[in-house]
């Protein structure tokens, strides 16, 4: 493949976020809501009670909304190492595939750690 062709693969890729999907982050509950500020952007967002929040996508499109809902996970044990895992839904409404792809590269940009 050209590297004309991997970007338009890469790009392609990107725009094609589902409207709901499930995931496992590797944090803690109290550092995954420590994120989500920030994690979120401009958008305005809200607790909605234990392991779920909403998030308001764009105020000119009435209902365009994420939907967050977690739960801790056991904890993921790699010899002595312990890393804290959470199961956490996406769930869009009223938001189209460019939108969702936008808002999901700055929140994994935002909540990726170092490593390397």
């Amino acid at each position: 493949m050209t590297n004309a062709n991997t970007a338009a693969a890469t790009a392609t890729t990107s725009t094609e976020t589902p409207a709901t999907f499930s995931r496992e982050q590797g944090c803690s509950e109290a550092e995954w809501q420590g994120w989500l500020p920030g994690a979120v952007g401009p958008h305005p967002w809200r607790s909605l009670g234990p392991g779920r929040a909403e998030v308001q996508l764009d105020a000119s499109q009435p209902g365009a909304r994420l939907l967050l809902d977690w739960e801790t996970l056991p904890p993921r044990q790699i010899a002595l190492l312990r890393m804290p895992r959470l199961a956490v839904r996406f769930t869009f409404e009223a938001c189209n595939a460019q939108d969702r792809a936008r808002f999901m590269d700055y929140f994994d940009l935002y909540t990726r750690r170092g490593g390397g």
